[in-house]
């Protein structure tokens, strides 16, 4: 059966190369549906939703901004009206997928109107760009970014095997229809989230099991900044009936300035949202950076750990322990659902436990007091003799986690 495919971008700039897309889309049977962004001149050829719509739909006309002859504010316009028109055709149902190719504002118009489109809608951006640091334009969907190699500019023999393959996998993405999964009666089963981390793989993988066996769905999120944001929109979207936030790693990069913050906003959406939580300081004896060479001149002399060769990690100090305890107290005192902490006296990773690395009980002792002395006086705290990764601490939070549930 035939899919519409919206094919986005600036017909005036690049209609030659959106016309080759186009035919290799219709060749392959499907009906590709052209949205024409482009603002300086007139499309190469016809497309089915105009400029002037775009622009309309972004809060302007089109001849004000050819009159303007501001290039920031005709991206700004037409970032806003592509997302506005895209959202409009996934409602009505005229749409099974979306492809743009661009530039740096051709990126940027095609990833907002894919972004508002809802996780597992097809999305390919074929971008100069792709090869660089994709967060802004991907965000927390799942858009795929392709890089174009040569600027989309002209069709020749290394643009045309790109442009071919870009046909060809969105064809691929909506032609694909989910195998029926085996578990019975699971899109009815509630949904918990969880955070994780390599060091704390062991006691997440035992509560996924845990909760599973007593018929939830687990979603686990890596702790790695963008799996903390994904978890936080969809906790605020309400796909979520509980949290078992024990990987909160992210916000020692916040603090510290490694390079996997989640942003000041993490934590927020349980509380917001009224969701059951309950919390452990997982993962926050260590700051992520990448390669040691990229690690700054003023963290020398601190104690670092080689995860990898591109990861290295940063011990946190018992002040920085003071601060992030301070935080996640203050955030669980926000929620108006029941929430508790829980605390491991043997680390909280594998690597802050007994003769390990990181392991400073001194600075896990500031982390603890610090959530201990500004959390509600009505918030449970418990402290366990145990490492986070230990089977009896990942019993102890399932249970208190089924027990808010039910």
């Amino acid at each position: 059966m035939a899919k519409t495919i919206a094919l986005i971008g600036a017909l005036d700039t690049k209609g030659e190369e959106f016309a080759f897309v186009k035919a290799e889309l219709l060749r392959r049977g499907h009906q590709p549906l052209v949205i024409n962004t482009g603002v300086v001149g007139d499309p190469t050829f016809t497309p089915d939703i105009s400029a002037e719509r775009v622009a309309a739909a972004g809060g302007t006309t089109l001849a004000d901004l050819r009159q303007q002859a501001d290039r920031g504010k005709a991206i700004e316009v037409m970032t806003k009206g592509a997302a506005a028109v895209a959202q409009q055709l996934h409602e009505a149902g005229q749409i099974d997928g979306i492809l743009s190719m661009g530039g740096s504002a051709g990126t940027a118009v095609g990833t907002a109107a894919m972004r508002v489109l809802p996780v597992g809608f097809p999305k390919l951006m074929v971008s100069t760009l792709a090869s660089g640091d994709t967060a802004p334009y991907v965000g927390v969907s799942d858009i795929v970014m392709m890089p174009s190699v040569v600027d989309v500019a002209g069709v020749n023999r290394i643009s045309a095997r790109i442009f071919a393959n870009a046909a060809g996998a969105m064809v691929g993405m909506v032609e694909t229809t989910p195998p029926p999964i085996t578990t019975p009666q699971i899109t009815e089963k509630p949904l918990i989230a969880a955070s994780m981390f390599g060091n704390t793989t062991k006691l997440v993988d035992q509560c996924r099991k845990l909760l599973e066996a007593e018929g939830y769905e687990v979603l686990v999120f890596h702790a790695t900044g963008t799996g903390g944001k994904i978890m936080e929109s969809l906790i605020d979207a309400g796909y979520i009936n509980g949290v078992l936030d024990v990987t909160t790693t992210e916000w020692a990069d916040e603090l510290v300035g490694g390079m996997l913050t989640a942003g000041p906003t993490r934590l927020d959406a349980a509380a917001k949202r009224g969701v059951p939580q309950v919390i452990a300081p997982g993962c926050l004896d260590m700051v992520n950076f990448w390669a040691r060479s990229t690690i700054p001149e003023k963290f020398a002399g601190r104690q670092f750990y080689a995860w990898n060769p591109n990861v290295t990690l940063m011990r946190t100090t018992p002040e920085e322990n003071t601060a992030l305890g301070r935080i996640l107290a203050e955030k669980a005192n926000r929620s108006s659902a029941p929430v508790a902490f829980y605390l491991p006296r043997q680390g909280v990773s594998v690597l802050d436990s007994p003769g390990g690395e990181f392991w400073q009980p001194a600075a896990n002792q500031a982390l603890f007091d610090a959530i201990k002395q500004n959390v509600r006086p009505d918030i449970p705290i418990y402290e366990l003799d145990n490492n986070i990764n230990d089977a009896a601490f990942a019993e102890a939070v399932v249970h208190k986690l089924l027990e808010f549930l039910k």
